[in-house]
């Protein structure tokens, strides 16, 4: 994997990162010269327990501009200059304009709960400079450099005394809430470790200090032996249809042997990770054969600086889709009680899944 370091005009990082050599006249562009202006924080609530964040700087954000306003796209015109640079390179890391959290973050106002200067980091990830592009459409290699990336930005952030938890997840598709035409996903590194994470932590906790193994590792293990809902396999990684699935074709995929971040892996498990990840998103879009909308998160240990046995990266898929004619939200009874409602089971789901028959070695056109 190789890096370049660039700053924006506006002050903001720009890394690239490539499977080849990267020039060193490639120029940071942005859409704009002025610098970011974003001072979020956070509130307590009693309630819940749980911290919110408040940036109401994200108002002014861009949503769903055509091409040629597009930050994220290739254009001729120097008076539209996009948050990516000419050149070759692979995939592109930068602080979003408009973040929910902010490393620089302080002087929280006063309030009748506590606050909290929102001291996280939003990063922007493109996966590729091709905005027709998605995850199936990427070779093999990209796929892998993608986990390096993903990787390095942990290290990185994670380095921060600040950041608790790093959190790399893609939104796909305008039903989820995409406001960009490029290929991206996001990161966010919280101050803190967020609710969900935290949860499944502390399942994962109690679980190996019972059984000294891991709480993942086992169920993927029985998954295996019930071989009813695997998508993919081979020696190093898995992807299947939890047997616990709360939404229509959520799909897991995951190291069988278990590490704890992404700066864990080994070469080998990287690569079949890769493979899993491009046999999932291939066989999500050749369900109805349409670009498939989903919610993706990788979910891994904490950057505390504490001991995390009980950690195994996994990512985890969340699509809308109850039918090919019906959208799947969150109803009532998921957003109040958290208790998810499956219309569908999830052997049903994996079967149309596994059906799709899809070649990981052939490239996909865009």
């Amino acid at each position: 994997m190789y890096s370049h370091k660039l700053l924006k005009p506006d002050g903001r990082p720009l890394t690239l990162y490539s499977r080849y050599p990267i020039a060193d006249n490639i120029i940071a562009t942005s859409p704009s010269n002025e610098p970011v202006q974003a001072n979020p924080h956070l509130r307590w609530h009693p309630l819940r327990g749980e911290w919110v964040a408040y940036a109401s700087h994200r108002q002014g954000r861009t949503f769903m501009p055509p091409p040629e306003y597009n930050p994220l796209a290739p254009t001729t015109k120097p008076e539209f200059p996009t948050e990516l640079p000419p050149g070759k390179y692979d995939v592109a890391v930068f602080d979003n304009r408009f973040p929910s959290m902010a490393q620089a973050a302080n002087d929280p106002p006063e309030c009748i709960v506590e606050t909290l200067p929102a001291n996280g980091a939003c990063e922007v990830v493109v996966f590729a400079q091709n905005a027709q592009a998605s995850l199936s459409s990427l070779e093999l290699e990209h796929l892998d450099l993608l986990l390096q990336v993903w990787g390095d930005r942990t290290s990185v952030l994670g380095a921060n005394p600040q950041i608790q938890y790093v959190l790399p997840f893609e939104n796909k598709g305008v039903e989820v809430g995409v406001t960009l035409h490029h290929p991206h996903g996001q990161i966010y590194a919280y101050p803190f470790i967020p609710p969900v994470p935290a949860r499944m932590l502390s399942m994962q906790q109690g679980y190996y200090e019972e059984h000294q193994r891991g709480l993942l590792q086992d169920l993927i293990q029985e998954e295996i032996a019930d071989n009813q809902r695997i998508i993919y396999q081979d020696e190093y990684a898995i992807a299947f249809v939890p047997v616990c699935a709360r939404y229509p074709y959520e799909v897991w995929i995951a190291p069988k042997e278990p590490v704890g971040t992404f700066m864990d892996l080994t070469p080998e498990q990287r690569w079949g990770l890769a493979k899993a990840l491009k046999t999932v998103t291939l066989k999500y879009d050749g369900l109805w054969n349409r670009p498939f909308p989903y919610l993706m998160a990788w979910f891994q240990a904490p950057t505390d600086g504490l001991a995390h046995p009980e950690a195994h990266l996994h990512a985890e898929f969340f699509p809308p889709y109850r039918t090919s004619e019906r959208l799947k939200y969150l109803a009532g009874t998921e957003l109040a009680a958290g208790m998810f409602a499956n219309d569908a089971l999830p052997e049903q789901k994996a079967k149309e899944l596994q059906a799709v028959v899809v070649d990981i070695e052939m490239p996909v056109s865009v």
